[in-house]
């Protein structure tokens, strides 16, 4: 048996003792699922007919991070949000990438499927040296085969939940290079202790694959900063126990769209999310999940705009940087609603 058949059959035994896979799929303890919640008729409506504003109307600005990148982090802790839920993580020396999707489209095949509404602020190859690699879970808006076949060229290590590997093994990362958590399970990888926490979702990448692999929210740690990544999660009272366990974080960072109260148990939304920041410990709220691809229902900025205006009220801190734009997290005390200008309002 080879290593690479050592480590598959290590990776399907895995899979098949965790407490959490049920008669073969991945289950919520609390039972949540896709399942469409209330009368569907008016959202079949929705879809069939559509909502203004799922498209920006205007170009969506997009920075080069590259000139930052060339300097050195002063604090310990720099953010760069390249686009939906990939942020490159400068965190006490390393460097994290998390849900890396570079492609085009979030879709099986390369024709069809949402299209992103922007230009990546930088290539794949443009990224500087990584530690790390994070893959919250195995969705096509978080994993993206061309992205992490660019990616395993580099060497670099991927982190992810269990039976995702089997994925990513698939598109070329050597299995030596895949370490799998469950909940509650951790790994110092690249210089950076990851903590694979609950949350409340669902997985697969076709009807043959629904809930064959586990999704996590994610604690990161270095020698003095610490963050949490919601990855995709409803609402679930065990982001109390990560914030009691794992907290205080130096940066939240929560998915606020392709958001429905129709599925709501399994995306946060941007109340709920302002609700699981509370829960986690507050501290500083970067949203993420949002503004890059049309997933839902709701306008293409109604997430980042509904929770600036719930923070606001809830005294909140809240931190919206523009595509590309790298920043510090304790050198910044706002950012200017930079989408508005793309709907031509002022900000």
């Amino acid at each position: 048996m080879t290593p690479a058949e050592r480590a598959r059959g290590l990776r399907r035994e895995r899979v098949r003792a965790s407490k959490l896979n049920v008669d073969g799929m991945f289950r919520n303890p609390s039972g949540a699922g896709p399942g469409i919640k209330g009368n569907p008729l008016p959202l079949f409506g929705d879809f069939l007919f559509g909502r203004p504003g799922r498209r920006p109307p205007g170009v969506v600005p997009v920075e080069s991070p590259q000139p930052v990148w060339s300097r050195p982090v002063e604090t310990g802790l720099r953010v760069t949000w390249l686009g939906h839920s990939t942020v490159l993580l400068e965190l006490d020396g390393r460097r994290v990438l998390t849900d890396p999707v570079f492609g085009e489209r979030v879709s099986p095949v390369s024709f069809a499927g949402p299209r992103r509404f922007h230009a990546t602020p930088c290539t794949l190859d443009e990224l500087p040296p990584l530690d790390a690699v994070l893959v919250s879970h195995d969705h096509f808006d978080h994993l993206c085969a061309t992205s992490v076949a660019t990616l395993a060229r580099r060497g670099v290590p991927f982190v992810t939940p269990l039976g995702v590997g089997e994925w990513l093994v698939r598109y070329g990362v050597p299995a030596e290079q895949v370490t799998e958590l469950e909940w509650g399970e951790s790994a110092d990888v690249g210089g950076v202790q990851f903590v694979a926490t609950p949350c409340q979702h669902v997985s697969g990448r076709g009807l043959l694959s629904r809930n064959k692999t586990l999704w996590a929210s994610w604690v990161m740690r270095g020698s003095r900063h610490s963050v949490f990544f919601s990855g995709d999660t409803g609402l679930t009272t065990d982001f109390q126990a990560t914030g009691r366990d794992y907290g205080p974080f130096d940066l939240v960072m929560l998915e606020v769209g392709a958001f429905h109260e129709a599925w709501g148990s399994i995306h946060l939304g941007p109340k709920n999310a302002l609700t699981a920041f509370d829960w986690l410990g507050g501290g500083t709220l970067m949203p993420v999940h949002w503004g890059t691809f049309d997933l839902a229902l709701h306008g293409w900025d109604d997430p980042v705009e509904q929770l600036v205006q719930l923070a606001a009220a809830g005294g909140q801190r809240v931190l919206t940087p523009p595509l590309g734009r790298p920043f510090e997290v304790s050198q910044v005390s706002r950012f200017e609603p930079w989408w508005r200008a793309v709907r031509g309002l002022g900000v």
